[in-house]
């Protein structure tokens, strides 16, 4: 059951995320897309609801649980990312803005770029490390929690993994074509400009 309901709140991502950029761009509906949009939290609401229940009618702590847990810590770290960067190229394809610029490819550019990133998959762990914590705290000594520590493993190896990717792109950055300067990251675009 829990296993269905991840992928029916991943489904929900990519519709609510559809939908609001859509009614935003096609529509010209800013205020409805900004409600749409704010419902994408609820999302994982109603996952950390459904997986406390479980675990609190008895269900056997497992996979599932875990795989919850990092899937809320995921959505967390990674879900504004990736709706702020989706918007830019709907705003692009549907309104006209002008192509947004991908992120550095080269240089300490892009070890900036890949450092952000990491950061954020620091934070989608630290999430899925409490909410397993939690849950292996509600579960006491009536159940067997191994699953669920070791779901905290696989979220701590795969900081550490992606650590060392990172690492390697300011140990060895890449090197742009001959006679390209080093583009820096791309400026935020301030209000009132």
């Amino acid at each position: 059951m829990i296993v269905a309901l991840i992928v029916a709140c991943e489904v929900g991502f990519w519709v609510l995320l559809a939908l609001g950029l859509a009614v935003r761009y096609l529509l010209g509906w800013r205020r409805t897309s900004v409600a749409l949009l704010l419902c994408e939290p609820l999302l994982e609401v109603v996952l950390f609801v459904v997986t406390a229940i479980d675990l609190r009618n008895g269900a056997e702590p497992s996979w599932e649980h875990g795989l919850a847990a990092l899937y809320i810590g995921f959505t967390v770290a990674y879900g504004h990312y990736m709706i702020r960067w989706l918007d830019g190229h709907a705003a692009h394809r549907l309104s006209g803005a002008p192509k947004p610029t991908g992120p550095p490819r080269h240089g300490r550019a892009r070890a900036r770029h890949e450092a952000g990133l990491w950061l954020r998959a620091v934070l989608g762990a630290a999430v899925a490390l409490v909410l397993l914590q939690l849950a292996v705290w509600y579960v006491g000594d009536s159940g067997d929690v191994s699953s669920l520590r070791g779901f905290q493993w696989v979220a701590l190896r795969t900081v550490g993994i992606y650590g060392l990717i990172t690492l390697s792109y300011t140990i060895w950055p890449r090197k742009g074509p001959a006679g390209e300067p080093e583009r820096s990251e791309p400026r935020k675009e301030r209000a009132g400009r």
